[in-house]
């Protein structure tokens, strides 16, 4: 059974104009499709998804979509990344340019594995 959308995250969403609301919904489910037991919240005023610890958080800007995987997420990809603005734990996905959607996938079912390997142990 998958968890129910957070309303946090749905109010989140329903501030943006519709094309980004698309966008913030596609990577919402791509997130969910990697990892349906995770669950969905606001932290730190973003949305964020949890397993086993924070997994990944999402936000939309003026001009890009930030994705925050981590500094791993971002370190173990960053030879696909380099066509992307990065900072230590953050991707920058212009609007102007079609979301990695494949990619958002590949990179939470990484920090998936880490959170879980983490997790045993712990």
């Amino acid at each position: 059974m998958k968890p129910s959308n957070s309303p946090q995250v749905d109010e989140y969403i329903a501030n943006f104009p519709e094309p980004v609301q698309e966008i913030l919904e596609k990577i919402r489910e791509t997130i969910r499709q990697a990892v349906p037991e995770a669950t969905e919240t606001i932290s730190y005023g973003i949305p964020t998804f949890k397993h086993h610890g924070n997994l990944v958080h999402y936000a939309a800007y003026k001009n890009h979509i930030g994705f925050y995987p981590s500094s791993s997420g971002v370190e173990q990809f960053k030879a696909k990344l380099n066509a992307y603005k990065l900072s230590r734990g953050t991707i920058q996905f212009p609007l102007d340019k079609p979301i990695p959607y494949d990619l958002i996938m590949e990179i939470v079912a990484f920090r998936v594995q880490e959170n879980e390997d983490k997790a045993k142990h712990k």
